[in-house]
Order: structure tokens, then sequence, then C-alpha cells
């Protein structure tokens, strides 16, 4: 199996089981503390939501979402446009989006998993949202026609793919001119041990995916986006790292200080040319 197929495999795996978890009432795979405000926390998926925007969303929604920010808070969403949530996993930020665009806009979510998709549209026909669609797919083949979306959000779902050139790409294909990609995602500040970069557990982790941020915002310039920007939202310290390193076969105290304050979520903001450049440019034919 090539190795872009193996980790697809983990990560659906991974996610799959983390669906039928979520359903069954138990905590995030990604660690055992609260999504809510002011709860016992995991490092990365805690404390991203307020439980204004959570209390009238099925608790499936909430205990099946493993982001590292909260892209729906950042992202400004205007009512009536369309908006595409890539890796929706259980439904929480596609279920606020749609508040946001109301009845006259359109709200896509967008996963591989189908463990994930059954649990999203049971949330959906719980919560009674009509203006939401959760499609089967892959991030870097999105089945949705050119210049059909308004606004790309993502929650911690980027890192997942092996091939981030082509999810870039596909997201800028997807989008209106005009269109912005408002992500939160992990991101890299610095060199990272060879020991994770080698994990396939640590990439449903939503570590060893992970880009270097200068490498990041020079593969959004490469697929032809403007206005770039990455704004962190937390750094990771050793200990935080300590807890989202366990269970991957490395010396967890000796990785975890190397990594001390290279890992951020970071808030990832871009936007496709009003008139897309020339095929002929650099940043398209590479």
């Amino acid at each position: 199996m090539k190795k872009e197929d193996e980790i697809k495999a983990h990560v659906r795996a991974e996610y799959g089981q983390a669906a039928r978890q979520a359903k069954n009432g138990k905590p995030s795979c990604c660690g055992t503390g609260s999504l809510l405000e002011g709860d016992a926390l995991d490092p990365i998926t805690g404390n991203l939501y307020g439980a204004d925007e959570t209390q009238d969303l099925p608790a499936e929604a909430v205990r099946a979402s493993f982001g590292c920010g909260n892209p729906t808070a950042l992202a400004t969403i205007q009512p009536g446009e369309t908006v595409l949530d890539l890796g929706s996993g259980g439904g929480i930020d596609v279920f606020l989006s749609a508040r946001r665009v109301g009845p006259t806009g359109k709200v896509y979510g967008l996963d591989m998993t189908d463990e994930m998709l059954a649990l999203a549209r049971e949330n959906q026909q719980k919560a009674g949202v009509a203006n939401v669609e959760f499609l089967k797919g892959e991030i870097e083949q999105i089945p949705l026609p050119d210049n059909s979306v308004d606004l790309i959000i993502s929650n911690c779902v980027i890192n997942l793919s092996p091939d981030k050139d082509r999810v870039l790409k596909e997201a800028f294909r997807v989008l209106k001119p005009g269109g912005r990609l408002a992500v939160s995602d992990i991101v890299i500040r610095g060199s990272m041990p060879q020991a994770i970069c080698h994990s396939v557990e640590l990439w449903a982790g939503c570590v060893a995916g992970a880009l270097e941020e200068t490498m990041y915002l020079a593969k959004l310039h490469q697929a032809g986006f403007e206005q770039i920007s990455i704004e962190p939202t937390r750094i990771y310290t050793a200990e935080d790292a300590k807890e989202f390193l366990l269970g991957a076969g490395l010396d967890v105290e000796t990785v975890a200080n190397e990594i001390d304050g290279k890992f951020i979520s970071g808030f990832v903001r871009a936007v496709k040319p009003q008139q897309s450049k020339s095929c002929c440019a650099p940043t398209c034919c590479a």
C-alpha cells in the first residue's frame, strides 16, 4: 500500500471509530476533555465553543467535533452565502454556519468517512436544519462545480491530507471569484523531529501532517490565493504535547521538549482573486 493510501486508510479508520464513540456518548478520540468553555479540556480540542453556540445542537454533534479552532466564530459569514466545510465530521461547524447564512443560504459538509456522514445526517434530522447537505468525498476531489462557493471553512482537517497542494487547488477551483478560505488548522513553527513526521498514528492526531508556517503560506500562494495570513490562536507547550504524543510509540518526554512551542493552532485566511491569474503564471503552472 502506498504511503498516501496508508495514511488515508488510517485516518478513515480512526475517525470512523470516533464517530461510533460519539454516538455512544464517549469522549473525543483526541482527548478526555470537553469541547465546551469552562470545562476540563484537551489541549487541542478543548474550550472551542461557547455554551450559547452548542446548547441547541445534538450532543452527538458536539462530541464528534475534533477541531483545533472555531472557524465559524472567526470567519465572516453573511446571510444568503454558500459555505463548504471540508471534513465536516459530526456537523457542528456546518450547523453553526447554517444559522449564519439563514434560509436563503446553503451549507455543504464534505467527509470521506461513512460513519461520520451517517452521524452528521442523524444530527441534521435531530436539529431540524433544512439548509444543509452532507456530501461523501475526499477533500482532494471536491464534488462541487467550479466557482460555486462563497466561503470554505475547515477545522483541523487539511493537515490530515497527504496531498495538500491538491486540496488547496480544489478549494481555489470551487470558490467563486472573491471567495474566501477561512480554516483552523495545526501549523508548525520550525523543524520537527523525523520520528513525528513518520508516525502514521500521529497523522490522525493532527500532528504529523501539519505544515510548517512558511510552507503553508507558499502553498496557498502557489494555488492562486491572495490576502493570505495565518493568525495563531493557541500555542502548544511541551506539557500539551505529551497528551497528543501518547500511544505513538515515541519517547514522549524527549520529543515533547523538542517541540515545545512549535505547534500552533492557526486561523488561516486567504481570498480567491476577483480575476483569476493567467494559466501561464508561474504559480499556476508549477
